[in-house]
């Protein structure tokens, strides 16, 4: 009889972009795979694949304690109806009361930290909150996965993680999908924003370095990839007004991310925390591009300072901008290097066969010793 495994997610696109490696090679080995997450157009691919889907509503944003628990009980039918010989949790929510689900049924679970949110940083009484949470809910896991070495800490340091636990490169990246790109021509300066439009992501930051220095740099453009966030719905009125100013280019949402980085020198990723391991930085930097982030966990890591990128402190626009004018600085020589170390630095450091091998491994672990 075959093996089940259950993954419970908070996004379609994501489990598709950033697991379906793992996911292939579990059908692959033989085991039933079961994706539980909110319905999107991914989904229909993962079927064809030979997944079995269960419609989950996750509200990735909200804090309504009622919402939450009746998540927990939603979690609990699908593995009473399932009976899953592993689950897989991935993001903030899937992991907090899907681990509970888990624990309560002794089922056993595998979590992955892909980065403990801004609540974690933010108010006490939330802090408070979550780090009960996180306690129950990954009291009995088999396994956890961290992302970076600052949220395996914070956790370790708060004992709130006593089990097994493993760092791993972040998602990882695949080399064959995002394949190194020749750099842009000489006169190209087009910087790039990739993500959700929202104040934890930086917008703001990008937005005002955008301004400054296309005032001093006319050739240089500033595009963003993305949707804005529903509950930060006051972006689409200052983006507009931006663009009207030919401040900056806004391209929407994109199912595919490889055309625009292509064009791009440079990304830039200005984020203010809850990163696990960006992995649009990962992406970019597999592609030969030069990074510039903040100076933050999920983010410092794909950087080495003055080789591949540069760091900044987070929510400082004008340190933002002094390493923006830096890479303007740059020689066409200097620039093409930098994104030539990228990628040797993602090939060496964060090939996404590391992050399948470490979760086969083990899910047979686990699943041989039952």
């Amino acid at each position: 009889m075959k093996k089940k495994v259950l993954l419970l997610g908070n996004h379609g696109f994501v489990i598709y972009n950033f697991r379906k490696e793992l996911i292939q090679r579990l059908l692959k080995n033989g085991y039933d795979v079961y994706i539980s997450l909110p319905y999107d157009e991914k989904v229909d691919v993962m079927i064809s694949w030979g997944c079995k889907f269960v419609e989950t509503s996750v509200d990735r944003r909200g804090t309504n304690p009622k919402t939450d628990l009746k998540l927990v009980g939603h979690y609990l039918k699908i593995l009473k109806d399932i009976k899953p010989d592993i689950v897989l949790t991935y993001t903030i929510k899937p992991n907090l009361y899907g681990g509970i689900a888990c624990r309560m049924l002794n089922t056993p679970c595998i979590n992955n930290i892909t980065g403990l949110g801004s609540g974690f940083s933010g108010k006490p009484a939330l802090k408070f909150l979550l780090t009960n949470l996180y306690k129950v809910g990954l009291k009995k896991s088999k396994c956890i996965f961290f992302q970076n070495t600052e949220d395996m800490n914070t956790l370790l340091e708060n004992k709130i993680v006593r089990g097994p636990y493993e760092l791993i490169p972040g998602s990882g990246v695949n080399l064959n999908e995002f394949k190194f790109m020749k750099f842009p021509a000489e006169d190209n300066l087009n910087f790039i924003f990739i993500g959700r439009i929202m104040k934890d992501k930086g917008i703001d930051q990008y937005l005002e370095a955008a301004k400054e220095v296309k005032i001093k740099h006319p050739k240089a453009s500033f595009n963003i990839v993305g949707f804005i966030e529903k509950s930060q719905s006051h972006y689409n009125e200052l983006i507009d007004e931006y663009v009207r100013e030919g401040y900056i280019n806004f391209l929407g949402y994109q199912s595919d991310v490889r055309p625009f980085i292509q064009e791009a020198s440079c990304l830039i990723q200005p984020s203010h925390g809850g990163e696990g391991l960006s992995n649009v930085l990962l992406e970019t930097a597999a592609m030969g591009r030069t990074l510039i982030a903040s100076n933050i966990p999920g983010c410092k890591e794909t950087i080495e300072e003055n080789i591949n990128g540069y760091t900044f402190e987070k929510k400082n626009t004008k340190n933002l901008i002094s390493k923006i004018e830096n890479f303007i600085d740059l020689s066409y020589k200097e620039k093409k290097e930098m994104g030539h170390k990228s990628r040797e630095k993602v090939e060496k450091e964060f090939n996404r066969e590391i992050v399948v091998n470490a979760y086969l491994k083990q899910i047979e672990s686990i699943l041989n010793k039952q």
